[in-house]
C-alpha cells in the first residue's frame, strides 16, 4: 500500500519485532519509519497486539525511545487509530 503522504502505522518482523512509526511507503520488503518506537512488552489489556494500533499501549507495557529505523522481513502493517498515536506519543519506559 504505497502512499506519498506520512502515516502512522504498527509493523510487525518475522523475528516477532512490534513498532509503531510514521511511514510514507509500507510497501516492498523493507520499511522506513520515522520515530518509531519499539514495543518491548505488552500487558494482557492489549488484547494482543493488534490493540496497540487499536487502542495504544496502556501505562504496563514497555516501549522503548523513538529512533529513526529501516525494517526488514514485515509481516505486517496496520493503521494506527488517531487514539493509539496520542498513547504511543506519550508511552513513558516504566
Amino acid at each position: 500500500m504505497a502512499t506519498n503522504k506520512e502515516r502512522a502505522v504498527i509493523v510487525t518482523t518475522e523475528h516477532r519485532g512490534v513498532f509503531f512509526g510514521y511511514a510514507t511507503d509500507t510497501d516492498g520488503d523493507q520499511i522506513k519509519l520515522r520515530a518509531a518506537r519499539l514495543c518491548v512488552y505488552w500487558s494482557a489489556d492489549m488484547r494482543g497486539f493488534m490493540g496497540l494500533a487499536s487502542v495504544g499501549p496502556s501505562k504496563d507495557c514497555k516501549i522503548g525511545p523513538p529512533a529513526d529505523i529501516t525494517l526488514r522481513k514485515i509481516t505486517a502493517v496496520i493503521e494506527a487509530s488517531p487514539r493509539a498515536v496520542e498513547r504511543w506519543e506519550s508511552a513513558p519506559w516504566k
